[in-house]
């Protein structure tokens, strides 16, 4: 049964707690202020309901202040509320100075004038082993009040993940933000986070539009009659992770988000997985000490 664009957006992943978030949202990277609030405003009306910011990005506020404004305007036909939405942001910076990372948590949370953050991460892994552990305490402290919802990490390696994990704390990572995509499938990190329940979020799902031409994706994209951007998104999909499509153009946000016309067969996916070259398009900390 096809499912159409507001269908897909609807879609939703459920975490180890419980509670389930939605499984195709727009990545804000890289997205200056006028872009953000541009983007985000014509993402909700398109049915998008996850926003994934950063305080790196430099455009919490912006995007926070396009999702009230959306929703107390005209636009807003399907009466959303501020629970409707699902905001995410991201620690700079890990450190050892717990009250520095705990301001700097409710400092996001005031940015964004959300009233709260629905997830927050730790960006990376750098910064040492008592950076991540104090920085990790801050978040747990955060979800305690109430400033933050639910927590995860980012960039996580292995060793990272089974570090955050053995340790006595109360709250644990529900999903890693890693690079994820046919080029760079991240076997060893998915199997370590499948093995705690913890959800991978999919960043640069498209690789930057790095491999749009690569002859087996579009040969695919033409099988299915689709383009290869959303051959990209569907085998995203069709694996389970949370996906984070980033457009700044309106039709493109609203294409990435099409791919519920068709299904990709199991044999195509088995030829996207072999396409694993370990392309990073950007940075990869997971190594980190």
């Amino acid at each position: 049964m096809p499912e159409t664009v507001t269908d897909m957006l609807s879609r939703r992943v459920k975490l180890s707690n419980g509670l389930s978030i939605p499984q195709i949202q727009l990545g804000l990277y890289m997205m200056s202020g006028p872009e953000t609030t541009r983007a985000v405003r014509w993402a909700l009306g398109a049915g998008y309901r996850g926003f994934d910011s950063a305080q790196w990005y430099y455009n919490e506020r912006e995007a926070g202040q396009a999702i009230l404004s959306f929703l107390s305007s005209p636009e807003n036909t399907a009466g959303l509320t501020r629970q409707d939405v699902h905001f995410t942001s991201k620690l700079r910076d890990n450190s050892t100075n717990y009250d520095a990372v705990r301001a700097s948590i409710s400092k996001s949370v005031k940015d964004s004038g959300l009233g709260y953050i629905d997830l927050f991460l730790l960006h990376s892994p750098l910064g040492g082993r008592e950076a991540r552990m104090t920085s990790w305490k801050a978040v747990e402290d955060a979800v305690l009040a109430g400033e933050v919802k639910m927590a995860g990490v980012s960039n996580y390696g292995v060793k990272h993940i089974n570090e955050v994990m053995t340790a006595p704390f109360k709250i644990k990572p529900l999903v890693n933000q890693i690079e994820c995509h046919p080029f760079n499938t991240q076997t060893e990190i998915r199997a370590a986070c499948e093995k705690y329940g913890i959800v991978i979020e999919a960043y640069a799902p498209l690789a930057r539009g790095m491999r749009m031409k690569h002859p087996v994706l579009t040969a695919v994209a033409r099988k299915y009659g689709v383009t290869p951007a959303q051959v990209l998104v569907r085998w995203s999909v069709q694996k389970g992770f949370v996906t984070l499509p980033k457009s700044v153009k309106k039709e493109r946000l609203i294409e990435n988000a099409d791919v519920g016309r068709f299904e990709l067969a199991e044999e195509d996916m088995k030829i996207l997985d072999g396409l694993d070259e370990k392309l990073v398009t950007d940075w990869d900390p997971t190594d980190a000490d």
